[in-house]
C-alpha cells in the first residue's frame, strides 16, 4: 500500500475520462475511479486488520488510532466504543461474552475441542481489562495486541500470545498450565500473577512476579520444570533480545503495576526508553534532537499531568528546548 500513487491513478482515469467525450463514459469512469478509491481503503483497512490474526506481528497503525478492534474468530471486527454495553455473540448467534464499557468478559463454557482466536487491539492512551472464559484475569495496557481463544482445548496448555504489555492474574488450573507467549520468550505458569512488557519494539522483555511462581522457556524450546528458570515473588527477570541473556533481580513490584492505576513511573529510566513509554500513554510521537539527553537517567512519578506538564517537569531538571504542536512533540539542546 506505501508503494501505492493515488495521484498518478487519478490523472491517468481522467485522461481517459477527457478522451472519451460521451456524458453516458464519464460518468462510468467517474464511477469506476470512485470505485477504485474506496477499494483500495478497504484493502487497506483490510490488510491491517487481517495482521492481528498473527501471533507475533507489528500493530503499531493501528494501535495509533483512538478505538479499541476486536477481531473475532469468524473474521469479524467491532470497534469498541467507550459507553458501550453489548452482548458478544459466536458466529452461530450464541452468547458468548459481554462488553461493558471497558472491560469484555466471556462467559465460562466448557472447554472445546477445536479453537478459536479472537484479537483484541488496544491503542496507544488507552488500557483495557479482559476476562477469559477460564476465569482469567488479564489487564491490557496502552499500545498492546492480545491473541486468546475464546474457548481453551480441553486436554492442551491454556496459550495466549501478547505483543505489548499486560498484567495477568491466572486462574488456577493444575490441568491446564496457562502459556503467554511474547515475539520469543514465552511464560509458563499454573495460577499466579505477574505482569509482562514485551513490545515488539523493546530491546527486552521484562516479567515481574507479584505472587506464585512462573518459569521461562524460548520459542522453540518445551518448558522443562527441572531445566527452566524460575521467578520468585517481588523480583524481576529482564530477557535481552539480542543474545538471549536473562538478569533477575529484586524489586519493587509497584514501580511496574501502577501504570493500572494511571500511574506513569520512571525509575533511574533512561530518556530514551521513558519517550517510548510517553508516545504509548500519550498517543504522540517525540523526535529527540538533542542525543545526549537519551542516556540521562530520571526518576519521577505522573498520573493526571498532560504532556506539556510532563515535559515542563524534565526541563527543570535537565536543560532543554521542547515544541508541541497537536501530537508531534520535537526536542532540541537549550
Amino acid at each position: 500500500m506505501g508503494e501505492y500513487d493515488s495521484e498518478k491513478v487519478k490523472q491517468r482515469l481522467l485522461k481517459r475520462i477527457r478522451q472519451d467525450k460521451r456524458d453516458l463514459l464519464k460518468r462510468r469512469a467517474l464511477r469506476a475511479f470512485q470505485y477504485t478509491v474506496v477499494g483500495l481503503v478497504c484493502l487497506g483497512l483490510g490488510y491491517g486488520y487481517y495482521t492481528m490474526s498473527a501471533p507475533h506481528q507489528d500493530v503499531r497503525m493501528l494501535n495509533h488510532g483512538n478505538e479499541i478492534v476486536l477481531q473475532q474468530s469468524d473474521g469479524s471486527y467491532k470497534a469498541i466504543r467507550d459507553n458501550i454495553n453489548t452482548s458478544i455473540r459466536s458466529k452461530n448467534g450464541r452468547r458468548i461474552g459481554f462488553l461493558k464499557g471497558n472491560q469484555l468478559l466471556y462467559y465460562g463454557t466448557p472447554t472445546t475441542e477445536e479453537l478459536g482466536f479472537n484479537t483484541l487491539s488496544v491503542p496507544y492512551k488507552k488500557q483495557f481489562k479482559l476476562i477469559l472464559g477460564d476465569g482469567t484475569k488479564v489487564h491490557l495496557n496502552a499500545g498492546t495486541t492480545l491473541k486468546y481463544p475464546v474457548q481453551f482445548k480441553s486436554g492442551s496448555e491454556r496459550e495466549v500470545f501478547l505483543d505489548g504489555e499486560g498484567y495477568f492474574e491466572v486462574a488456577r488450573d493444575q490441568e491446564h498450565p496457562f502459556i503467554v507467549n511474547t515475539n520469543a520468550l514465552n511464560i509458563q505458569v499454573l495460577g499466579t500473577e505477574f505482569n509482562v512488557s514485551a513490545y515488539s519494539d523493546d530491546v527486552n522483555i521484562s516479567t515481574v512476579l507479584v505472587e506464585g511462581s512462573v518459569g521461562f522457556f524460548e520459542r522453540d524450546e518445551t518448558f522443562d520444570a527441572i531445566k527452566s528458570q524460575r521467578l520468585d515473588p517481588g523480583h524481576i527477570a529482564n530477557w535481552q533480545k539480542k543474545d538471549g541473556s536473562m538478569q533477575i533481580e529484586e524489586t519493587d513490584t509497584d514501580l511496574y503495576t501502577g501504570w493500572m492505576e494511571g500511574k506513569i513511573i520512571f525509575n533511574h529510566t533512561p530518556f530514551k526508553k521513558i519517550r517510548k513509554i510517553l508516545e504509548r500513554n500519550y498517543n504522540v510521537v517525540i523526535s529527540n534532537g538533542y542525543e545526549e539527553l537519551d542516556e540521562v537517567r530520571f526518576t519521577a512519578s505522573f498520573d493526571t499531568e498532560t504532556i506539556e506538564q510532563v515535559l515542563h517537569t524534565f526541563s527543570k531538571n535537565y536543560p532543554m528546548r521542547y515544541t508541541v504542536d497537536d501530537r508531534e512533540i520535537v526536542i532540541k539542546k537549550p
